[in-house]
């Protein structure tokens, strides 16, 4: 059930209504390195994917987490190999960037200054305390919210209705009320 467009994606219109900075930047190809940061669940890593998905840049993961520099440097080189050979920008998502320390997240800024990738980097943290000062500063800092209740009943309608990517060829049926207690525990984590 995740969203593969802008159209889909439920939540943050304060920074993806239409019009707005963030996504007048994606539908223009002119995203600038981002920060997301927000609670699990907010988002973050299906707005990283549905962004590479419409500008056409090749998506490149790493876990802050799970990766390690031989990991970092083999993506780098990819993308700046990438970007000379077709022209094809790189998008690479970081989950979780807070994990990395200083020296890892150095290894990006030479490719984020010189535009052979656009970094995403998705934490959990305030990005101005856990993230490199320099990458904070080379990038646009996006504040992701918890969802709202109304915004997660619309994902249970659309999870109950769906019959590609979700439960509508089973006819699954929910009263109101258990919608909205199941939207309400959840604690805007989609």
């Amino acid at each position: 059930m995740r969203p593969r467009s802008l159209e889909e994606f439920v939540g943050q219109q304060h920074i993806l209504a239409p019009g707005k900075l963030l996504r007048r930047a994606i539908e223009a190809d002119r995203l600038p390195s981002v920060i997301l940061s927000g609670p699990p669940g907010t988002g973050k890593t299906t707005l990283a994917q549905i962004i590479a998905g419409m500008t056409g840049a090749k998506f490149e993961r790493l876990s802050g987490v799970e990766s390690n520099v031989a990991d970092m440097r083999r993506v780098v080189a990819a993308a700046a190999n990438r970007i000379r050979t077709s022209a094809q920008k790189t998008i690479l998502f970081v989950d979780e960037i807070h994990h990395f320390n200083k020296a890892q997240q150095d290894i990006l800024l030479p490719d984020v200054e010189s535009g052979n990738l656009r970094l995403i980097g998705a934490t959990t943290y305030n990005p101005f305390f856990y993230v490199n000062s320099a990458l904070v500063s080379r990038s646009q800092v996006f504040q992701l919210e918890p969802l709202k209740v109304e915004e997660l009943e619309e994902l249970i309608d659309r999870a109950l209705t769906d019959e590609e990517r979700g439960l509508g060829k089973y006819n699954v049926q929910i009263d109101a009320e258990a919608k909205r207690h199941l939207a309400k525990i959840s604690d805007g984590d989609a």
